[in-house]
């Protein structure tokens, strides 16, 4: 029996605004887009037309996203986050902007010994961000 190649991939979960994330994402960074999408069908577990089952791929890397069709007490948490490393400090600033507008600034834009240019945000989805000048 051949084995599958193990592969680790971020899956984020939402909760009817993937489609709207996924667009977002996707208008921000190169190499980007949707590899496959499933939307819910009438009858369906979840709303027609939300997102069953989304691959995507962000500067080439690959994620997993799905509207879920229950309500849970969670959401995204700082303690996990996307992190970026910036070509220039003209992408780190185009991106902390949209990433950020809606909202929340965990760490503003800034040096912080550790790099010379670095913040971190939580999108309008609640996602985090961590965006750093390489």
């Amino acid at each position: 029996m051949e084995r599958t190649p193990q592969k680790v991939t971020t899956f984020l979960m939402f909760e009817g605004r993937a489609e709207e994330a996924l667009t977002f994402y996707l208008s921000l960074f190169e190499d980007a887009a949707i590899v496959a999408i499933r939307r819910y069908g009438a009858g369906g577990q979840g709303p027609e037309g939300t997102v069953e089952h989304a691959t995507f791929t962000l500067a080439g890397q690959e994620f997993m996203a799905i509207d879920s069709p229950v309500a849970h007490g969670f959401g995204f948490t700082p303690a996990v986050s996307l992190y970026v490393q910036c070509s220039d400090e003209a992408e780190l600033d185009r991106l902390y902007a949209a990433l950020g507008e809606d909202g929340k600034e965990l760490m503003p834009l800034g040096s912080y010994g550790f790099s010379t240019k670095f913040g971190w945000v939580n999108d309008r989805f609640g996602v985090s961000w961590q965006l750093n000048l390489a």
